[in-house]
This record gives structure tokens, C-alpha cells and sequence, in this order.
């Protein structure tokens, strides 16, 4: 895991932010012990209590599950479940915020929205 953190969001946030990152590569998959807090904590020079916060978030997501005196595992279908979640509360959100901007997906995915943005900035201040 990156030992870097930024001030935009708090420690935990950002470090379960980083597990579901893994999740979603393939690094950690479906049954894999999640390392355990004492590890993250002295890996990332951290406090206990702030790695416990972000797996606790974990949990509530329904992504890891504790398993007494063993530790917090992957749980089967966590991708999919993180699938289902971006497709029914952040795409559509993302996908008003595109329409607001007057952006299209193809001009995102080919890297041309920040050059069309540009070019209707000039029109309009003519």
C-alpha cells in the first residue's frame, strides 16, 4: 500500500478507499485475508484505531467479514457488489454531472474533453 496520505479526506476514508482499490485489481481477492491492523498501523505509521475505522467501514459495507480469532476476509461477490453500487448511486450521478457540463462519453474516453471544454470557453467569450 502507498504510505502516502493527502489532507482531502480523513486517514480512515482514505485508506479503505486503498482496500477497495485492491479489491477491484485483483490483489486481494474473493477469501483473502484482509493484513491485519496491527501490520497496516505499523507499516503506515499509523494508529490501531484508524485502520480498525476504515475495515470496520468495510464490514458495514458488506465487502470484508470478520471471522472470529482469525481475522477480516474478502467476501465472495465483494467485486460485484462494488460493481452494483458504482452502477445504481455513482453513475447516475456522475453521469447528470457530464450532462450538466455538456460532456459526452466519447469525448471523456478519448481524452478530448478538456480540449472541447477549452474551445467552447473561447466561443463564448467572443
Amino acid at each position: 500500500m502507498d504510505r502516502e496520505w493527502n489532507d482531502s479526506q480523513p486517514i480512515y476514508r482514505q485508506l479503505r478507499d486503498r482496500v477497495v482499490a485492491m479489491i477491484l485489481d485483483g490483489v486481494l481477492k474473493e477469501g483473502d485475508p484482509l493484513p491485519s491492523v496491527r501490520t497496516v498501523a505499523a507499516d503506515n505509521r499509523l494508529n490501531p484505531l484508524t485502520v480498525l475505522k476504515a475495515y470496520q467501514e468495510l464490514v458495514d459495507e458488506g465487502l470484508v467479514e470478520t471471522r472470529r480469532g482469525l481475522g477480516m476476509f474478502v467476501k465472495t461477490d465483494a467485486r460485484n457488489l462494488l460493481l452494483e453500487k458504482f452502477l445504481t448511486k455513482d453513475w447516475p450521478r456522475i453521469r447528470e454531472t457530464m450532462l450538466r457540463l455538456g460532456l459526452k462519453p466519447e469525448d471523456l474516453l478519448s481524452g478530448n474533453a478538456s480540449r472541447r471544454q477549452k474551445l467552447k470557453m473561447k466561443k463564448e467569450e467572443r
